[in-house]
């Protein structure tokens, strides 16, 4: 089965970011294929790069990262999302005139199509958050 995977609340809000995560393991361990993990409102905050939770906390961002590497998954950050709060690539960092790059190894920044387009191939899509 082919699943779409959108993630709507920020990392350490609740244990949804958590479940999602373990969810697209289970999937994947089991020969499911994961189309794509789309990040909207607060979920995008998955992506902040800066984000350093203390040694005995799981680090989410460092686990996505990880998923995107070892199972060539795209993990898209929704760009009007992401610009509300200050979640910015490279290229719009440059462009808005701001000195950092503040995106995770292993997140893109695209637009709402980029869900709709995982979603028209996807068997289901899970929403989480």
């Amino acid at each position: 089965m082919k699943y779409s995977i959108q993630i709507n609340s920020s990392p350490y809000s609740s244990q949804t970011s958590q479940i999602a995560y373990a969810f697209i393991q289970a999937a994947i361990n089991l020969g499911h294929e994961i189309i794509r993990v789309f990040f909207y409102q607060d979920g995008v905050y998955q992506a902040l790069n800066s984000t350093t939770p203390p040694t005995d906390e799981i680090n989410l961002r460092e686990q996505w990262s990880l998923l995107a590497q070892q199972h060539k998954i795209e993990l898209i950050v929704c760009v009007s999302a992401a610009q509300r709060r200050g979640l910015l690539h490279i290229d719009e960092a440059k462009r808005q005139g701001k000195l950092e790059n503040n995106l995770a190894a292993g997140f893109k920044i695209s637009g709402l199509g980029q869900l709709v387009a995982a979603n028209l191939i996807a068997d289901r899509t899970i929403v989480f958050g």
